[in-house]
């Protein structure tokens, strides 16, 4: 019985000297820079955020196709300052209705990506057949 009482003693003993010990947590981490995107095209679009990180973008939003069999997509570019093509990505299709996506692409060069291009595309399943219907270039902020 002593033993379990010392080792609940010491245990708490432990826990209260990290929680003292350990550093205030900040309010908020460092933000990433952001920018707004819109590409639209009569009454279909792709629009939303462009999150730039160091060797990366996240390209999150929505987008819109009206037919049901017109289906719409999303593409996402990331490019260094000489325009030299890093990554490509793509999100889910939407066909007849309008739907979120996330769309996460590299850029592993030292400061990340310099311009993202974003593109409303024919929505294809296969990468050889998409069309770029709009496409709209962003720099990073």
């Amino acid at each position: 019985m002593k033993t379990r009482l010392a080792a609940a003693l010491c245990g708490a003993a432990l826990t209260a000297g990290t929680l003292l010990s350990a550093p205030a947590a900040t309010a908020q981490a460092s933000a990433y820079p952001t920018s707004t995107f819109d590409v639209t095209l009569g009454n279909t679009y792709t629009r939303g955020t462009i999150t730039w990180y160091a060797r990366s973008v996240t390209v999150t939003g929505e987008h819109k196709s009206v037919s049901g069999f017109d289906c719409r997509g999303t593409s996402v570019f990331t490019l260094n300052s000489a325009n030299v093509e890093l990554d490509r990505n793509y999100s889910a299709n939407v066909c007849g209705m309008s739907s979120k996506f996330t769309v996460p692409v590299e850029a592993d060069v030292p400061g990340g990506a310099a311009v993202v291009r974003v593109c409303l595309d024919n929505g294809s399943y296969d990468a050889e057949n998409i069309t770029y219907l709009l496409c709209k270039r962003y720099g990073r902020p």
